[in-house]
């Protein structure tokens, strides 16, 4: 048998689209279709696999062969086969049961959720399938969220194969499978659907119009695995997850207990983003995002002010512009606030608040909301919630709240003051009562702001802590240069430089001594043996710590000591055998 190639060229989460044949150059492309008896000729490009079940033996013989010779990355390429015995599975309702035949084998592995609970299989190590059939999908799919639980654990126990859910995709749920990890479809459902005249299309289906093609379901299949494909290399792949998951109460359904069941855990979600990159917050299930939920908690339980604004709590509203000190409004307020030493905060929605040193980063500064100056009873709850949060953790002693949310039901020993009572935020006599507001307050405090570079770098502090949870590296240093790239220099030398449209400090070769001595970021370790010359492939690590997201910079460590610097280009889950490369290689020492 050949060796089937992989590469992953797009992520989203889970979804990713892995590029099938030589790395440099893939023949195709998932998420794909495998073609199954009684399907038409499909183009390659969307069904490069075949299936067929022998059902003549027991337990019954499943093949699976690539339909593209150049797949195959072995010498001579040739079209590789997979054959291996189904098993025999017990229904979902029996997984306590040890019983039955197991099925697969070391690449081409058959699962179920019974086998998931009893298959010492899947606890070796070195098991490395090429693929990963789940047969009773279309059982655990209808059982809620035993499903999406097995999903996840064969996507993060297997990163580097390909994951097939027979029997439950279709046009109309492709990319709300593909959100979960799952790589490869198939026609069932598409095909039963016309046998009694309906289509099943991206957006749900339809009653099939009299002069339409009997197989136009084909072109609904192509269709919708461009969307998905595009989707993912965007980043975007939730905005189409969540207009097509209302096509089904059931897809709402899925859509909701997954994010429940990632808010539960460790997801895997982005530290940075490219630049341009935007989050539309279009509906309310945006709301259940976890990408919100861990805003919102790593606010709530992380942030700390600028060690100059301890005291006062000023309560701004957001922007439609982003980052909101850009917008027309802010620079407004901007003028009327005469003092740096009051902590000001943004109240916004979804993610309820965004600290004024925290702005440039992902989410908040690439996400897009309707508005309509109204706010529902979640948004005003979330809002409430946070702020408790902080004024428990932080002692502030007086809240300015310019943000007209009523503040009544926050609970604390610290003074409210309301500067808008009933005016408009931007309005002559609110932003008069904001500037003799703060004026008043910071006189009888007694309490001084920096100016110019010594608030600008108690600003970077604070998103340092949020962000690696110490500051320490930013003792002794100075800020230099021109805005917006301001450098940050020890003893003459610059050791980073802080990039607003990337939301990131840009580390340079000489911080990373000081990085590795202060504990600032997480290290990876190298086989001893291995000479690193190109990015981090998984075949050359020894060790990595748990959480690295997208996006994260590393230290790199090989026996011992400090050889350089990568930035991580997938989350941690992949980390465990992901084929293409986990984080590219950034500074070397040496």
């Amino acid at each position: 048998m050949g060796a089937l190639g992989r590469t992953i060229v797009g992520r989203n989460r889970y979804a990713r689209i892995v590029g099938l044949g030589d790395r440099r150059s893939p023949s195709v492309f998932t998420p794909c279709l495998v073609k199954i008896e009684g399907d038409p000729d499909f183009p390659h490009s969307i069904a490069p696999f075949s299936f067929h079940r022998d059902g003549s033996v027991s337990p019954a013989t499943l093949n699976v062969e690539t339909l593209i010779e150049d797949m195959d990355i072995s010498s001579p390429s040739s079209i590789i086969s997979w054959e291996t015995s189904e098993g025999q599975h017990l229904p979902p309702i029996l997984s306590e049961a040890d019983s039955g035949k197991l099925g697969g084998d070391d690449s081409l592995l058959i699962v179920s959720w019974q086998t998931l609970h009893h298959d010492s299989r899947l606890i070796d190590e070195n098991l490395a399938p090429d693929i990963v059939i789940l047969v009773d999908s279309p059982q655990l799919i209808s059982s809620g969220s035993l499903f999406l639980e097995a999903v996840q654990t064969l996507r993060e126990r297997f990163p580097a194969a390909l994951l097939w859910t027979p029997g439950v995709a279709g046009p109309d749920n492709a990319a709300l499978l593909s959100w979960f990890g799952v790589d490869l479809f198939d026609s069932a459902r598409s095909r039963s659907a016309a046998a009694t005249g309906f289509r099943l299309t991206m957006n749900g289906p339809r009653p099939m119009d009299e002069d339409e093609n009997p197989q136009i379901w084909i072109q609904d299949w192509d269709d919708s695995l461009r969307f998905v494909r595009s989707s993912i290399r965007n980043g975007n792949l939730r905005e189409l997850v969540e207009n097509q998951a209302l096509n089904s109460a059931r897809s709402v359904q899925h859509l909701r207990r997954h994010d429940s069941l990632m808010r539960a855990g460790n997801p895997p979600l982005a530290r940075h983003v490219p630049e341009g990159r935007r989050f539309r917050f279009n509906s309310s299930s945006s709301r259940n995002d976890p990408l919100v939920h861990d805003w919102k908690r790593r606010v709530s339980e992380r942030y700390t002010p600028p060690s100059h604004c301890q005291s006062v709590l000023l309560l701004l509203p957001c922007s439609e512009r982003k980052p909101y000190r850009e917008s027309q409004s802010h620079r407004r307020f901007s003028r009327h606030i005469p003092f740096t030493c009051v902590d000001q905060v943004m109240v916004t929605s979804p993610l309820g608040l965004v600290p004024r040193s925290l702005e440039d980063l992902w989410p908040a500064a690439h996400y897009d909301i309707p508005v309509t100056g109204d706010w529902d009873s979640d948004e005003i709850y979330t809002i409430h919630q946070m702020i408790q949060s902080l004024v428990d953790r932080l002692d502030y002693q007086i809240i300015i709240n310019h943000s007209g949310i009523d503040l009544s039901p926050i609970n604390g020993d610290f003074e409210l003051i309301d500067t808008r009572q009933g005016s408009t935020a931007g309005s002559s006599e609110a932003l008069d009562r904001l500037e003799s507001t703060i004026s008043d307050v910071v006189k009888r405090l007694e309490i001084r702001g920096p100016k110019g570079h010594r608030h600008r770098l108690e600003m970077y502090r604070s998103t340092s802590r949020f962000l690696f949870g110490t500051d320490s590296w930013l003792y002794d240093v100075k800020i230099e240069g021109r805005p917006p790239r301001w450098r940050i220099e020890k003893e003459g030398i610059q050791i980073a430089q802080w990039h607003p449209s990337a939301g990131r400090f840009a580390f340079s070769k000489s911080s990373l001594k000081i990085l590795y001595d202060q504990n600032v970021l997480p290290r990876i370790h190298l086989n001893p043996d291995v000479e690193w010359k190109g990015d981090i492939f998984v075949s050359i690590l020894e060790s990595y710590p748990d959480g690295i997201r997208e996006g994260d910079d590393l230290l790199v460590i090989q026996n011992g000591d400090l050889i350089g610097s990568a930035r991580a280009v997938a989350a941690g889950w992949e980390w465990k055998g992901s084929p293409g490369r986990v984080a590219r290689s950034h500074h070397r020492i040496g």
